[in-house]
């Protein structure tokens, strides 16, 4: 097979056949831990080994993030920022390297992956700005010669857990603001991309080092669950930001609260566009196919839905089988393909399994889906993007399920449309095709969507770092990225200053001695 570059690029971003997992920075920690084989899923080749963090390697990283802290919050914010703006030039530089890492270890497309390094690079920008932007309130006092304000300090360490699907920008949305808000970071990638981390934290690395910033300021511990659960548990972690299932999500959430710990969780979506009868098909068809196909359909704001009006009905149903019949499955490097593969062979099998119960549900195949075999599939990960026509309230309609799968709702009113757009547990992302002005006006009423993201005219995938991303429900309510999104990474203080001689008590309440 082609190497299309790869390991030009492995090569020139540090990455070796056996690699050591756990980092603070200028140091590798060697631990006990047993090794992660990294195979991609692209061609089933090995890309290399790395070592997982033990129990004693973490307390390591931790007890260093936790000296690293102590100084990096004393750096003033827009001096942190521009450390962060020369990670962003190195990002740029390392672009099109990393981008094709993405690519051969997660399976999404070369363009894909260059989006996703321009996602780390876009962040970086915008912490840029921000860290001179962590601004607070004044308020009067209803006590004379007495001055309100509120300020936002440095929160310590932060843990990051991070999903296969998006190997780095994850990261980047919480580090990069992070290190701008004063804070240390922990990063647990997926131990799907492991290789990914690596690159990473050699470009961060070197950039700290550079400006002569302590170790312990950007670290990262590799292994399955069990690390999860160990950053979970340390109260020296005042907050985790995780990124996943609901599964997951709701034990970082309970383990987290019992030591009444922070969270920020960005969890599973069930995403859906209503297509209404005053939609611009040309551009609704676009944004439905890739919003489902994109990264072989596993982004947590992948579209999973079209609720669709029945004027319209059979016309979105003959265009999205025409388009299905034009893509191209294959190598994700090969920028001719439109769709590479599923990150596993056990997700491949939840692919199968899934398409079995729409079938005993009741469903019907718009366009069937099959596991593909032959030349060029031979790591047993392709799938055909399939179409079904089903009711909202079928079991596996109910459930995310992270494959190609698009299900076609038809509905009469745009009440109704709404009612089965937000009648899922998840609330993740949601869009309106519609050039009716009283349509999209009520979906993003209080009366419309019910998710964290609501659009008009696009797709439910592919969001812009500036505004807040994340969901309602089930998937977790937790925002990172742009907007206010920083002030997760901070802790508020109110301060009250008294420059009078006296010393008068709120609410007129009378204390003589």
């Amino acid at each position: 097979m082609k190497d299309f570059g790869i390991k030009e690029s492995l090569k020139i971003l540090g990455i070796k056949k056996s690699n050591l997992g756990t980092s603070t920075g200028k140091k590798w920690i060697k631990s006990s831990g047993s090794y992660i084989d990294s195979f991609s899923p692209a061609d089933g080749k090995l890309i290399g080994r790395i070592q997982t963090t033990d129990e004693k390697s973490f307390n390591k990283v931790v007890e260093q993030a936790t000296k690293a802290f102590h100084h990096w919050r004393m750096v003033p914010a827009p001096k942190r920022g521009e450390i962060v703006r020369q990670i962003g030039e190195a990002l740029r530089k390392q672009k099109e390297h990393l981008g094709r890492l993405v690519s051969y270890e997660m399976g999404k497309s070369f363009q894909e992956g260059l989006g996703e390094v321009q996602e780390m690079i876009d962040i970086c920008d915008l912490a840029v700005g921000l860290s001179r932007q962590l601004n607070g309130l004044t308020m009067h006092s209803e006590r004379p010669q007495h001055r309100m304000y509120e300020q936002y300090h440095p929160l310590g360490l932060v843990g990051i857990i991070t999903a296969f699907n998006f190997p780095v920008a994850v990261w980047s949305w919480n580090a990069m603001i992070a290190w701008v808000c004063g804070d240390v970071c922990i990063w647990k990638p997926s131990e799907k991309t492991p290789l990914c981390s690596i690159a990473c934290q050699t470009i961060a690395t070197k950039i700290f080092e550079k400006n002569g910033v302590p170790e312990g300021v950007s670290c990262i511990v590799n292994g399955d669950y069990k690390i999860g659960q160990m950053m979970c548990e340390n109260e020296a972690i005042a907050l985790v930001s995780a990124t996943g299932s609901v599964r997951m999500g709701k034990a970082v959430g309970q383990t987290v609260a019992s030591r009444l710990g922070r969270t920020l969780l960005e969890l599973g979506g069930n995403n859906a566009i209503i297509i209404t009868e005053h939609a611009n098909l040309d551009m609704t068809i676009i944004g439905a196919v890739f919003g489902a196909v994109g990264t072989a359909g596993q982004r947590c704001t992948s579209t999973r839905r079209l609720i669709i009006h029945e004027k319209v009905y059979d016309e979105v149903r003959s265009r999205l089988k025409k388009a299905y019949a034009q893509l191209r499955i294959g190598n994700p490097l090969d920028q001719h393909n439109h769709v590479g593969p599923l990150i596993d062979k056990p997700t491949v099998k939840i692919y199968s399994n899934a398409l079995q119960k729409i079938k005993k549900e009741g469903g019907k195949f718009l366009v069937h889906g099959a596991v593909l075999k032959g030349k060029g599939y031979e790591s047993g990960c392709y799938v055909r993007p399939a179409i079904a026509e089903v009711n909202n309230d079928y079991e596996i309609v109910q459930a995310e399920t992270f494959a190609p799968i698009l299900y076609l709702i038809k509905y009469r009113t745009l009440d109704e449309a709404i009612a089965l757009q937000n009648g899922v547990k998840q609330g993740l992302s949601s869009a309106i095709m519609t050039t009716r002005m009283q349509d999209m006006e009520k979906f993003l009423s209080h009366a419309g969507s019910d998710c964290g993201i609501a659009n008009v005219n696009i797709g439910t995938s592919g969001a812009e770092i500036g505004g807040a991303f994340g969901g309602e429900k089930e998937t977790g309510g937790g925002r990172e990225s742009g907007s206010d999104a920083w002030k997760v990474y901070m802790r508020r203080q109110t301060n009250t200053i008294n420059f009078s001689d006296s010393l008068p008590l709120a609410q007129g309440i009378k204390f003589d001695l």
